[in-house]
């Protein structure tokens, strides 16, 4: 597997993706439209490195626009990360989230279709699960009532895919991921946010009485999943998987701020706030299938995550 193209390349898992492929000697070629969801300036210093690399070319641009498409080399796997993010927003602007995550990735299938690639991987997510009260959360579980825009988004790509891989023969793997975290996290997310209110001296905002759980997943364990799903489509073929990537252990809300505290050595202020609409009591990955087809295995503790994101953090307000 040579030539890659990777969507939303300069996002959170997107830059680190793209660094451990090329580390391999891959080829990449890498698309992101630096959506205004967050800094243009964090996204362009998550690149920083990448961009001297002979084998990694990038090229900024829309891919709910079909232009963007439509003069790229060769490509033999499509890794699709690029989506409209964030929970809350979506409820705000539905109509966005249709345009940039569903209508961009029928583009992709597009493209692939007329390109004829045929292997594609997908990133769903765990949101799609919605408050679903069969735990922990499996890949057969019935996923019919999303909670947020954003949810419903990822699930309808998830069913376009099948419908795609249906009709041409294009092997594709939707690997639902749950609550990534490490260094470059996107700031509007739980653990970059609180680490922010920490060191400003701010109360953490904490929605709820803090019993709602997440299933913290640290991004090392979830590139080395992609990696896995990479070998396996490219040594199988008739392939449509969809996969949970987790870490199999969900942490409460008030847990997590605990083990915060612990790694900053600062004394935390809470303001609890209402429960937010659209917002999932829980998320709790299943990794069986991920470990049987992929030989997924996590292994990072979220005490030793949160001091790796807590060294990146500082370096950068230092």
């Amino acid at each position: 597997m040579k030539r890659i193209l990777i969507t939303g390349v300069a996002g959170f898992i997107g830059s680190h993706l793209v660094e451990s492929l090329l580390s391999q000697e891959k080829e990449i070629i890498g698309i992101d439209n630096f959506d205004p969801f967050y800094s243009k300036e964090q996204k362009e210093s998550n690149l920083k490195q990448v961009l001297k690399n002979k084998n990694f070319c990038f090229l900024e641009g829309d891919i709910s626009q079909k232009v963007t498409l439509e003069s790229l080399p060769k490509i033999e796997l499509i890794i699709h990360l690029a989506a409209k993010a964030g929970v809350r927003p979506s409820i705000e602007n539905p109509t966005d989230y249709i345009q940039h995550n569903i209508q961009a990735t029928n583009n992709i299938l597009e493209f692939a279709k007329n390109q004829n690639i045929q292997k594609i991987i997908f990133a769903s997510s765990s949101s799609i699960y919605g408050n679903n009260t069969s735990i922990p959360f499996r890949e057969e579980d019935l996923v019919n009532e999303p909670i947020s825009p954003y949810a419903f988004t990822k699930r309808s790509c998830e069913l376009m895919n099948y419908a795609y891989h249906h009709l041409y023969d294009i092997d594709i793997i939707n690997l639902r991921f749950f609550t990534v975290y490490g260094p470059r996290q996107r700031p509007d997310l739980a653990i970059h946010k609180f680490f922010q209110k920490i060191y400003n001296n701010e109360p953490i905002e904490i929605f709820g009485d803090g019993s709602t759980a997440r299933d913290y997943t640290y991004i090392d364990d979830i590139i080395n999943g992609i990696e896995a799903a990479i070998n396996y489509i490219h040594t199988h073929s008739k392939v449509f998987e969809t996969i949970n990537l987790g870490n199999n252990t969900p942490v409460l809300l008030k847990d997590l701020i605990k083990q915060i505290e612990k790694v900053v050595f600062k004394p935390v202020m809470l303001k609890n706030l209402p429960m937010q609409a659209g917002d999932v009591n829980q998320t709790y990955a299943d990794i069986t299938k991920a470990k049987k087809l992929l030989g997924y295995n996590p292994h990072t503790k979220l005490e030793v995550g949160l001091e790796k994101f807590k060294n990146w953090f500082e370096g950068r307000i230092s």
